[in-house]
C-alpha cells in the first residue's frame, strides 16, 4: 500500500487559512515560543535566515523552518533587506487559559519600508515609501517615512520623477497595476513594487483617506489641493498603510 496522506491538523487548518488571506507574504506563525514557517515560505526562510530546514513530522513532509520570538528583531531586517513582506501572526489568547487550539491573527505585514521595528532602520538613512500616479503627460508621486511621520509630494514629467525618486532612493514603489511596465522600464532600482487597481489611484478616494487622516475638511492648508496627481499617490500610500495594518499613525499629520 502507498503511504498515506497525513490529515491536516486543526493548527494547519488555521494556518492555512491565514496564508490564503496574505499568500504575497512570508507568514510568521507564532507557536508557543517560536516563530515557524511552512512550505515554500519555510524553504525561503531556511535561505535568507541561514537556518535548518527541517519536516513537521507524523507523516507529514511539510518543509518547516522556525525562529524563537525573542529573536524577531534580529531576523525580520534580514527578510526585508530582501525585498519580502512579512505577516507576523501572534498568540491572541494566553495558552495556559484555552484548552484547544489558540486564536492567532495577523497583528502587522511588515514591508521593506514599513515595520514598526526600530531594527529595520538603516543607521539615520530615512526608509521611504513611494507611489507614483502615472498619466501619459504628468506624474504625481509621493513619498513617506513611516518613523519619522514626514510626508512629501512632486508632480511634473518622468524625468523630473527620476530625479526625485532617486534622491529619496525608497525601498519600495506603489505604482498603478496598468502602468506596470511603463515604470518598470525606468529602472528605480525599488526593492520591492506593489500594484494596485484603478480604483486606488482616483481623486475621490484620494482626498477623503487623506482627509481622514490629517482631521481636516480639505487639503488647502497644506499647499497641495491643485497637485492633483501627486494627492492621488500620497492617498495611495495612505491606503497602504492601512491595508499593512500599520494604524499608528497620529505622527503622520501633515504632507508637503
Amino acid at each position: 500500500m502507498g503511504k498515506e496522506k497525513a490529515t491536516t491538523t486543526p493548527l494547519m487548518k488555521q494556518y492555512n487559512e491565514l496564508k490564503a488571506q496574505h499568500p504575497d507574504t512570508i507568514l510568521l506563525f507564532r507557536v508557543g515560543d517560536f516563530y515557524e514557517t511552512f512550505g515554500q515560505d519555510a524553504i525561503e526562510t531556511s535561505k535568507i535566515l541561514n537556518i535548518t530546514l527541517t519536516k513537521r513530522g507524523g507523516g507529514d513532509d511539510n518543509p518547516l523552518a522556525g525562529f524563537p520570538h525573542h529573536a524577531i528583531d534580529t531576523y525580520l531586517p534580514k527578510f526585508l533587506r530582501e525585498g519580502k513582506k512579512v505577516a507576523i501572526c501572534e498568540q491572541l489568547e494566553d495558552p495556559k487559559s484555552v484548552k484547544g487550539l489558540v486564536k492567532r491573527g495577523i497583528i502587522e505585514i511588515a514591508t521593506p519600508s514599513l515595520s514598526y521595528s526600530e531594527q529595520t532602520m538603516q543607521g539615520n538613512r530615512n526608509n521611504f515609501l513611494a507611489a507614483i500616479h502615472y498619466t501619459p503627460t504628468t506624474i504625481g508621486s509621493a513619498f513617506l517615512d513611516l518613523s519619522t511621520g514626514e510626508f512629501f509630494v512632486s508632480e511634473g514629467s518622468m524625468q523630473d520623477v527620476d530625479k526625485i525618486i532617486r534622491s529619496f532612493a525608497p525601498n519600495e514603489i506603489i505604482v498603478q497595476k496598468k502602468y506596470l511596465r511603463e515604470l518598470e522600464s525606468a529602472n528605480f532600482n525599488a526593492k520591492s513594487i506593489k500594484t494596485y487597481e484603478d480604483w486606488v489611484f482616483t481623486k475621490d478616494f484620494a482626498f477623503e483617506i487623506l482627509n481622514n487622516q490629517f482631521s481636516t475638511l480639505s487639503l488647502k492648508g497644506f499647499g497641495v489641493e491643485k497637485m492633483e496627481h501627486s494627492v492621488i499617490a500620497a492617498g495611495a500610500i495612505t491606503n497602504y498603510l492601512k491595508e499593512t495594518m500599520h494604524n499608528e499613525l497620529n505622527h503622520i499629520c501633515s504632507i508637503k
